[in-house]
């Protein structure tokens, strides 16, 4: 994975707002590294959501999850307390059991820019809860991430 590539269109791409809370912060008013992972946790799950195919519905129905396989964090400038932070989930590429995804935490009103923030690169493996092995992605979740695509 590429530790900081450009600003990819975003054409599909998915957008998740919050806002920084003290919790959120170290004793400088930063946001906190780990944090990161965390608001982009949160992000992919409300993209599923917001595209109909969440997590519970594929853990229930079919017996299976998304297990992070790697991740590549790269922070390029702070996130203080009550900023507002926009995360921007766009599909890289699409395996069959495997999806890359790139995550930009950026300021809503530079959404547009090369202003990132931050920028997460990750690749999710689909598995079976019973054994936690690779399975192919199911053919709706496919097509939701693939809509995610930049």
């Amino acid at each position: 994975m590429i530790c900081h590539a450009p600003a990819a269109p975003w054409h599909g791409a998915h957008r998740y707002r919050l806002r920084i809370y003290y919790e959120d912060t170290d004793a400088g008013g930063v946001v906190y590294h780990a944090n990161y992972l965390r608001f982009a946790e949160r992000a992919r799950t409300e993209a599923l959501r917001d595209a109909g195919v969440p997590h519970a519905e594929m853990t229930g129905q079919h017996g299976l999850m998304f297990m992070v396989r790697c991740i590549k964090l790269d922070y390029l400038r702070p996130v203080r307390l009550d900023d507002s932070l926009l995360v921007v989930t766009t599909t890289l590429r699409l395996g069959a059991a495997t999806v890359d995804l790139r995550q930009r935490f950026v300021h809503p009103d530079e959404a547009q820019t090369n202003e990132d923030l931050a920028v997460l690169e990750l690749r999710l493996a689909c598995v079976r809860l019973a054994d936690q092995r690779p399975v192919r992605i199911p053919p709706r979740w496919r097509e939701a991430l693939r809509a995610m695509g930049g």
